[in-house]
């Protein structure tokens, strides 16, 4: 039997975070978006963070100290899944994020560069939202995927600790599969997926009505405080209906729930869960932007899965050039990634594929290291997006903020923005300069 209540608040859960701002005063689908793409051009960037830092020493081939292209050389250790794809990849160093007050993570600062830290509000956009904005249209917002424990993961299905679509405005993350199949792909399941699914639709109908209708009579500024909630409710439903439209996409693309769902030994198991349902909602175009935060924006994190028996905070204090629990850890990382690249290049897209038109950026929540002060933040881009970004290199950038590199990803994109989400009297003091890195750019 499904409770009334449960199901109310389970759906609202599910759908608010896909919504991000929507069920909430000042819904993310208000804003404007700055440009029309053209066929051909960039369709999708896709975030991946790893916590506790990235140690540049993991992903500089030894021996490189100048910008040089990486013909002839070896990655390292915990890269090396990447190999084959060295054509396909730019390793940057140099950038800095002081500014962001990363220490045990930058939260909202590592991906909106701006100060960040343990409980301090978004203070606006952040660089996948304004990316989102600016790609080729699609049904969702940024789709957001957190990896952490199971006992984590069951205990906050979702939460928001490093997407934002304005100033107080956190879009949240997914952390279980069940819960988010079920929202992007329940309406073409079968069996009970399908039933809760129609359930909850149906009851999520019947509370707009009641919504609406209470509505009435209400003085003005409780009127429009009450309306924005049920334009929230409305936005939910209107999900709901766009998807069923396009069953054909989800049939296609949805992936197989199995025991890995429902009886996972492993966190490991959700985290692959996780990310083919991210690799499904780009697929079936459901979302142009997927942010994946492994460890969830956070300082904790768990791989059991992968024969790590240390968790949490812990992990961050390890030294992690030639640590064989970082090894793991990096490893499996890029196995993800090559699974996305592997799964969008089987994918028809124009007279390509779907990776000829994709930016994929593998980088960290808090710099280099927990406990960092931002000194130096070096990142990996795998794809060109449609052949706007240089590959098959290794750049050192001289002392600029990751705000630069921000501003030069929506150059790539099409939208000439001079700086992103910094000053001038804070670009002077933290070497920011007007427009992108050139040197980044095809």
């Amino acid at each position: 039997m499904i409770n009334r209540r449960e199901m109310i608040q389970e759906m609202a859960i599910g759908l608010g975070a896909l919504l991000g701002a929507g069920l909430f005063p000042g819904s993310v689908y208000g804003a404007e978006r700055p440009v029309i793409q053209a066929a051909g051009s960039p369709k999708r960037v896709i975030f991946f963070l790893q916590n506790h830092g990235f140690d540049p020493l993991t992903c500089i081939p030894k021996g490189l100290d100048e910008s040089c292209a990486l013909d002839g050389v070896t990655l390292e250790k915990p890269m090396q899944a990447l190999e084959p794809y060295k054509d396909k990849m730019h390793i940057i160093t140099g950038l800095h994020g002081r500014h962001t007050n990363p220490g045990h993570s930058a939260y909202f600062g590592a991906l909106g560069a701006y100060r960040g830290g343990t409980g301090v509000p978004p203070s606006g956009p952040t660089i996948d939202f304004a990316l989102s904005q600016a790609l080729p249209e699609t049904i969702l917002p940024p789709l957001c995927i957190g990896m952490e424990s199971l006992e984590s993961m069951r205990a906050r299905p979702t939460l928001a600790t490093l997407s934002a679509a304005g100033p107080n405005q956190p879009l949240f993350m997914h952390c279980d599969p069940n819960m988010l199949y079920q929202t992007l792909f329940g309406s073409i399941a079968e069996g009970n997926i399908q039933q809760q699914y129609q359930a909850r639709a149906n009851v999520m109908q019947e509370v707009e009505l009641v919504a609406k209708l209470k509505a009435k009579g209400l003085p003005r500024g409780e009127a429009e405080r009450y309306g924005s909630y049920v334009s929230g409710l409305h936005d939910v439903n209107g999900l709901s209906e766009k998807l069923s439209k396009i069953s054909g996409q989800l049939k296609k693309f949805a992936p197989k729930v199995d025991d890995r769902y429902l009886k996972p030994k492993f966190e490991t198991e959700w985290h692959d869960a996780l990310l083919d349902i991210g690799i499904a909602a780009l697929q079936a175009n459901l979302t142009n932007v997927l942010t994946i935060a492994s460890g969830c924006g956070e300082y904790f994190g768990s791989w059991k899965g992968l024969g790590v028996p240390d968790t949490g905070h812990g992990l961050g204090h390890l030294d992690q050039p030639g640590n064989p629990i970082w090894t793991k850890i990096r490893q499996y990382n890029c196995e993800m990634l090559v699974r996305l690249m592997k799964a969008l290049e089987a994918t028809p897209e124009g007279l390509g594929s779907m990776m000829d038109n994709t930016l994929i950026v593998y980088s960290s929540n808090n710099a280099e290291k927990q406990h960092s002060g931002g000194e130096t933040w070096p990142f990996v881009l795998l794809g060109n997006a449609g052949g706007r970004f240089k590959t098959g290199r290794f750049t050192r950038i001289k002392e600029r903020p990751i705000n630069d590199l921000y501003t030069t990803f929506l150059h790539g994109v099409g939208v000439p923005v001079d700086r992103f989400n910094i000053d001038k009297n804070l670009a002077a003091i933290h070497h920011s300069k007007v427009g992108p890195i050139e040197e980044l750019l095809a």
